[in-house]
């Protein structure tokens, strides 16, 4: 089996101190041998991890400790052969950064199973994680745990 040409994968999300934070060291873990960061588009810039997003993770075998958020820049974009994101909004924010960057530009939640019936843009926006940022737990659980089920899809397909 040749090797993955996803040797450098960046996850992006707005503040980068809950989502892509989290989804970072779910891949480190699941892929030990690739470089993986995580940016924001309106990073929390030295900020570190929600303190729910980082109990959550801790709960669940991950350390958020050192994460210091950053902002996503040119240099990033070039450095990534994979940027998965959170929304299609953000997506298409990367698209206006870097129109080149669109084709290697993914929604983390790309191999969710759409939810609900209907067909079209409707499945999209299902498959965006939302922002959890200051929500109840609850809301911080679910966005975990579809974090966790995206980046177990990526990791068998990369």
């Amino acid at each position: 089996m040749s090797p993955s040409p996803y040797q450098h994968i960046l996850v992006v999300c707005l503040g980068n101190i809950c989502r892509s934070p989290v989804a970072e060291a779910m891949l480190k873990q699941a892929l030990p041998q690739r470089q993986i960061k995580s940016a924001g588009l309106t990073a929390m810039v030295g900020q570190g991890a929600d303190a729910t997003a980082a109990e959550i993770a801790k709960n669940d075998g991950l350390d958020l400790s050192g994460h210091n958020a950053t902002q996503l820049s040119s240099e990033m974009i070039q450095w990534a052969d994979l940027i998965l994101v959170m929304s299609q909004n953000q997506r298409s924010a990367i698209g206006e950064k870097n129109p080149a960057a669109l084709g290697k530009t993914m929604l983390l939640g790309h191999w969710l199973p759409a939810s609900g019936k209907g067909a079209g843009n409707s499945q999209t926006q299902q498959k965006d994680i939302p922002d959890p940022y200051k929500k109840s737990r609850e809301v911080f659980e679910h966005v975990h745990k579809l974090i966790h089920q995206s980046v177990s899809e990526w990791s068998k397909k990369i």
